[in-house]
């Protein structure tokens, strides 16, 4: 049972960033931001400044995830604390740009809420990726989506283990919000994913319009899938894999993977099973992007977190 006297005052929400672009080849959201860029109309809430913005555009110019590295990795404190100097990467530049216009991060001038869209090769619907399990603010923005959308699903991904989280452009932010829809091929646009992005887009910033203008928010429950390791393929003494991804495992994202299970098939028809000792479950399985990172799948557990309510204040 949650508390029904659990509200928490939060302090409203009034900068609004939408980034798209973060890897150039996932157009979706590259489209979609342009689109706003080029007319506002449509992301304009009352008492809210909303802002489009591509972050990468030498890698949308090109077409490819990136131009020397991953932006979406960037954002450590190290590289932001860097010399502004030509000679570093390209997306390091980026990433010292974007938080001197939307942050610092984790100063109190960042912005309230970046929304920073992705499309994904993998089978994993509509998904929202929360960077802390406790930021009420979020959860409830996310349930309030999840509600929104139904009976089409969403997915949330927690990406909050201490060894495998990363610095995202979103972590500028107060409260980063991830959106991932696919499948999706790098480089292409599809209708259905590109409507969907569109619609939780629109949805989250009618909740903050909701929330600043008095809106009191119940205390909640939120079901996440917590990111807990993640699966390179089978490899040889030399790099090469030497395995795919299971035909029962293409396309299963987020479906229950037990011990024993298949999960690859070497080239010569052989199956390897899932070795682990509990049940996980898998997503960003096959993720195109995630070949050079080495890694065939995430692995998460499922859990179901609590949020406070809240409501807006004025401190």
């Amino acid at each position: 049972m949650i508390s029904c006297h659990s509200i928490v005052n939060l302090p409203e929400a009034r900068k609004v960033a939408i980034f798209g672009g973060t890897h150039g080849n996932e157009m979706s959201g590259v489209t979609l931001v342009n689109l706003w860029i080029n007319n506002g109309a449509e992301v304009q809430r009352s008492g809210l400044t909303v802002k489009p913005y591509i972050t990468n555009p030498r890698a949308v110019e090109k077409c490819t995830r990136y131009v020397d590295t991953d932006l979406n990795r960037a954002f450590t404190t190290d590289n932001l604390s860097l010399p502004r100097i030509e000679d570093l990467p390209y997306e390091v530049r980026r990433a010292q740009e974007i938080n001197e216009t939307f942050g610092p991060k984790g100063s109190s001038d960042a912005y309230d809420v970046i929304v920073d869209l992705h499309n994904t090769t993998s089978n994993m619907g509509c998904t929202l990726i929360l960077e802390c399990s406790k930021d009420h603010f979020s959860l409830q923005m996310v349930n309030f989506i999840k509600q929104s959308i139904a009976p089409a699903s969403c997915s949330v991904l927690l990406n909050e283990h201490p060894l495998l989280h990363y610095s995202t452009s979103r972590s500028v932010g107060k409260h980063p919000i991830g959106v991932e829809v696919g499948p999706q091929p790098q480089g292409v646009l599809r209708s259905d994913i590109f409507e969907a992005m569109r619609a939780v887009v629109n949805h989250g910033l009618d909740f903050i319009e909701l929330f600043n203008g008095g809106m009191e928010f119940e205390p909640c429950t939120v079901d996440v899938y917590r990111v807990s390791g993640n699966m390179d393929y089978p490899r040889d003494k030399k790099g090469n894999i030497t395995a795919m991804i299971h035909p029962n495992l293409q396309d299963s994202d987020w479906v229950p993977l037990n011990p024993g299970d298949p999960v690859f098939q070497t080239f010569d028809g052989r199956t390897i099973n899932y070795e682990g000792e509990s049940t996980v479950y898998p997503t960003f399985i096959n993720e195109a992007a995630y070949y050079e990172k080495q890694q065939a799948f995430v692995i998460t557990r499922k859990e179901t977190l609590k949020a406070n309510g809240i409501r807006a204040s004025n401190i």
